[in-house]
């Protein structure tokens, strides 16, 4: 176990997977325990946690879980309150949270476009309004938003996530300058196309049986014609929430294998 986030108290939003298998959230979270940090691991239900609790044990780490859902702003402040009432402080917070619904302005419902806006953006608002104060008492600490590579170009249409993450990039940056001087930073992650349980899961729903036709356009259409891995987020996310990005603030870090600075392709 390395030393990174030695002695650091880290929220992790999103941290199980619902599909089984390996996920951001939960990259992100054995990452987090390996280099020092306990671990809060956050869900919308303990039972996507409990691969991410046995491979944290697994490895020396220490973690405790928490059911919350993040649209939901009292269970968000009665979340934060448990992490301080079981450690003392919170240091890191990883908003790991994300929902898709295909469909431009005429085809996606309104009902749809607003639940993409209350957990794709309002849960991450929740969740920096709760932590703010514990940070901004302790003298610091360092938040990490996930947002997507839909917010820099076109997607495959889905206009409601590309504008809910580009409005991610927004709330980061406004986070990150207003309270810099209370030694907190808020930066983004982007990722491009990751493979994951979630993601096969999803194409097979959609495709049926062409579920890989899919997977090899997007492989195509990344520069070095491979898919990125949840290792890939959990690393940048680490960097953003370690001390040696202490003089980045309100900013966004690309992880997309150079898929956002070609010209062909869809995002």
């Amino acid at each position: 176990m390395a030393d990174r986030l030695k002695g650091k108290i880290a929220i992790v939003v999103g941290a199980g997977s619902s599909k089984g298998g390996l996920s951001i959230g939960m990259a992100t979270a054995l990452v987090f325990a390996r280099e020092g940090a306990k671990v809060f691991a956050i869900d919308v239900g303990l039972d996507h946690l409990a691969e991410t609790k046995q491979r944290i044990e697994a490895i020396g780490g220490e973690v405790a879980l928490h059911e919350c859902d993040i649209a939901d702003g009292g269970a968000v402040e009665a979340m934060v309150k448990a992490c301080v009432a079981r450690w003392g402080r919170v240091d890191v917070l990883f908003n790991n949270v994300g929902i898709q619904a295909v469909g431009g302005p005429l085809e996606l419902s309104e009902e749809n476009f607003d639940r993409l806006m209350r957990v794709n953006v309002k849960g991450m608002f929740y969740t920096c309004r709760a932590v703010l104060p514990h940070m901004i008492a302790q003298g610091g600490g360092a938040i990490v938003n996930n947002a997507s590579v839909g917010a820099l170009r076109y997607s495959y249409p889905a206009v409601g996530y590309m504008a809910s993450k580009g409005a991610v990039l927004s709330l980061t940056t406004g986070v990150g300058l207003q309270h810099a001087a209370q030694g907190i930073r808020c930066n983004a992650v982007v990722p491009g196309y990751i493979t994951s349980e979630r993601m096969t899961a999803r194409f097979k729903q959609e495709l049926g049986d062409n579920w890989m036709d899919e997977v090899r356009k997007r492989e195509k259409n990344v520069p070095s014609g491979k898919l990125g891995e949840p290792w890939d987020i959990a690393h940048a996310v680490l960097f953003l929430a370690s001390d040696e990005a202490r003089y980045v603030n309100g900013t966004k870090l690309v992880v997309d294998g150079g898929l956002s600075m070609t010209t062909t392709g869809r995002a």
